[in-house]
């Protein structure tokens, strides 16, 4: 090799080293900008509102050393959308907690993209409902568990942060803000209970009513029966929109959810079908003209085979694979 040729090789060698070393720097300045910026923008606000063009900068486009969790929503009172706000103030507590906890850090962020501030988001990732939770990693592209299934799971922060976890390895231990509406109303329940005892303290008879206790007992079976302590740990939306076609959806599709609303069709149907079975059995028993007895049987077993239908009907839904016929 003539010294002119290995001159231009160590030249080419300096430009390329060169050359990485100005691409590695821009990167770095890059990377140190968006965090800078989205730290920034954290220390004012738990949840970051992203922009389509913030969106794509700051979650989409690599370099990235950080998680991002991004709420798609769709909060305008034009869209009508009630699960969205629940949802959004369940994310608000998560990213609270998150913000002003001992662990807060830059490797993990809060954002939200609403569909009037973003909707070329919603089309690029295909999306045609809200509220969606999804997680995009520090590197690569998001998978099939990143998008949170909140049909099956519920949007609590709890479950929220839960999901988190077991995407990026990230405890965030929730704190909720004190609610006393739930001890003031025990507090009212026992001054009722306590003065309707006091104003009877000299009949305290219907204590030992068994109608009484019998009502009492059915209403805690149907508020069982019916999903209310579920809702009380998932936290389903109460109904659901859709925002395509605007129709409203009381009934769950699924067998693994259900919405409030549902809860409440499903209670009074079984109270329907109880009353009925009841008008049977006090047709039966009642002492009067063989008339009334008949047009009490009559209503009763009309009240079983009407609301059962009904009844049946609901739970088709949920579950199309089975023949209730």
């Amino acid at each position: 090799m003539s010294a002119m040729s290995y001159l231009f090789t160590v030249l080419a060698l300096l430009i390329c080293i060169s050359v990485t070393d100005s691409v590695y720097k821009k990167k770095e300045d890059s990377l140190s900008d968006k965090v800078s910026q989205l730290t920034e923008w954290n220390n004012k606000k738990s949840v970051i509102r992203l922009t389509g063009d913030k969106f794509r900068e700051l979650v989409k486009t690599p370099p990235k050393n950080y998680s991002v969790i991004v709420m798609l929503t769709a909060l305008q009172s034009k869209r009508q959308c009630s699960v969205c706000k629940q949802a959004n103030d369940e994310y608000l507590i998560l990213a609270n907690s998150w913000r002003y906890s001992q662990q807060f850090s830059d490797r993990l962020f809060f954002t939200m993209v609403d569909y009037d501030e973003g909707p070329d988001v919603f089309q690029s990732l295909k999306l045609n409902t809200a509220p969606v939770f999804m997680h995009f990693p520090a590197k690569g592209k998001p998978k099939k568990g990143d998008t949170m299934d909140i049909h099956r799971v519920g949007f609590a922060a709890e479950q929220i942060a839960r999901w988190v976890q077991e995407r990026t390895d990230i405890q965030v231990r929730v704190f909720r803000p004190p609610n006393y509406s739930g001890t003031l109303a025990l507090a009212l329940l026992f001054s009722l209970i306590g003065g309707l005892l006091y104003l009877k303290r000299n009949n305290l008879e219907f204590l030992y009513n068994k109608t009484s206790w019998g009502i009492g007992a059915l209403a805690i079976i149907f508020a069982m029966t019916s999903g209310q302590m579920w809702n009380h740990i998932r936290g389903p939306p109460l109904m659901h929109k859709n925002p395509q076609t605007g129709q409203m959806h009381y009934v769950h599709a699924s067998s693994q959810g259900q919405f409030i609303m549902e809860t409440y069709i499903v209670m009074l149907l079984n109270t329907a079908v109880v009353v009925g079975f009841i008008m049977l059995n006090e047709a039966h028993t009642m002492k009067s003209d063989g008339r009334k007895k008949r047009i009490m049987a009559l209503v009763g077993l009309g009240c079983v085979a009407i609301f059962f239908s009904l009844l049946l009907s609901v739970f088709r839904s949920k579950y199309q694979g089975y023949p209730y016929r």
